[in-house]
């Protein structure tokens, strides 16, 4: 029965969570790249004894229990990256510091992309965050930012198959061509510094447009028709928008104050597919209600913003950076599971941390958080140093 696996796996977690504050926090810092390194090869080690389920070849199974190692790897990436950028002399001011830190998110990325587990692999991407607060300049993040304004315009533009003439895809790049000259003639006429950054950008943005473009022609069909739905480009509530449209409609059912515990007619009776996993949401919001789901919003978010608290208190560079990628990958499992039933987000199934029934991800998320719990309770006994 699957409450009884979720409960075993609970008391599991409940007790690895106990023996993790009975451990010496300083032992985290010292297994960092170790315990980096197992789950790394645990992940890459199903594609010679893994299961396939869904589609992704991610699974080991075990007689009737199944424990996928994306969700360790999660653990692993926090630690491995804390211990570098709370190790001796480590400061992001240079590419090979730049490069080793981004080592840690890249390598479990791209062992899960070849997995054909997406929503897992964008996770990794979440602790970008953790980078930005250790030093990664806030303009990246501003042009990282501008790449998917630059995605977003590309889809919205793509319905049509020529505009003046020209394929969408180029006459993006005709319009960033002609903002950049204007750019360059205004700002830039005898500063060659400035000139030269806005050649890079123009070029990046070029290359990006085309690269995007090529991605995008490369998908699936049905990954094509997600990210479609989702820019409203297509309407499909039978084929590939039949999860989103009757994830709306259970959300919607609820009304106010919802149908009562397990009153829901959309999710009990199958309408919504996953209504424990990766659609948990619906199955709350029907059931409660938009008082109900708002609340469980607010508490949610105070939950994260009790973490970020948390995070910025550490006195050590190691606790601080744990800190965050605790939060970063929470923040990111929360905004992508709670938009993707709202059709905020394309649907990418990741699990809603502590709520969505799966075993796997109730233990990572629970070892996640207690190692962060341990080393904020020793926080006292750390040796306050510069953090900046």
């Amino acid at each position: 029965m699957p409450y009884t696996k979720q409960l075993i796996f609970l008391g599991i977690s409940l007790f690895m969570g106990i023996i993790i504050l009975y451990t010496e926090s300083t032992l985290f810092f010292h297994l960092g790249y170790v315990i980096f390194g197992l789950v790394i090869a645990l992940t890459a080690g199903t594609f010679l004894f893994g299961a396939t389920v869904n589609g992704a070849q991610a699974w080991y199974k075990i007689g009737g229990i199944q424990l996928q190692p994306a969700e360790f790897a999660k653990i692993g990436a926090v630690l491995g990256l804390s211990k570098y950028l709370g190790s001796y002399g480590v400061r992001l001011d240079s590419l090979r510091n730049y490069g080793i830190a981004f080592l840690f998110l890249f390598i479990p990325m791209g062992i899960v992309l070849a997995q054909n587990d997406t929503g897992s692999a964008l996770v990794f991407l979440s602790l970008i965050l953790v980078l930005y607060r250790f030093g990664l300049p806030g303009w990246l993040l501003g042009i990282g930012v501008s790449y998917i304004v630059l995605f977003s315009v590309l889809m919205l533009i793509s319905k049509n198959e020529a505009l003046l003439g020209l394929r969408p895809e180029y006459f993006l790049i005709a319009v960033i061509t002609l903002i950049f000259i204007v750019l360059g003639a205004l700002l830039a006429r005898n500063n060659r510094k400035l000139i030269t950054v806005l050649s890079i950008l123009y070029i990046s943005y070029v290359g990006f447009v085309m690269v995007a473009n090529f991605a995008f022609n490369s998908l699936k069909g049905y990954q094509k028709r997600r990210i479609q739905l989702i820019y409203g480009l297509i309407e499909d509530r039978r084929g590939t928008g039949y999860n989103l449209f009757q994830s709306k409609v259970a959300i919607g059912s609820g009304q106010l104050t919802g149908k009562g515990y397990l009153g829901g007619t959309q999710t009990k009776l199958n309408f919504v597919p996953e209504p424990s996993t990766d659609f948990i949401f619906c199955t709350l919001a029907e059931e409660t209600g938009f008082i109900g789901s708002s609340l469980f919003v607010l508490l949610y978010l105070y939950f994260l913003y009790r973490l970020a608290i948390m995070a910025e208190r550490q006195n050590s560079r190691f606790a601080r950076a744990y800190g965050y990628g605790v939060f970063s990958i929470l923040l990111f499992h929360f905004i992508i599971n709670v938009g993707m039933t709202m059709g905020m987000v394309p649907t990418i199934g990741i699990p809603l941390p502590f709520i969505s029934y799966g075993g796997s991800s109730l233990l990572a998320f629970t070892i996640l958080l207690f190692i962060f719990i341990k080393l904020d309770a020793n926080r006292g006994n750390e040796v306050s140093v510069d953090l900046r």
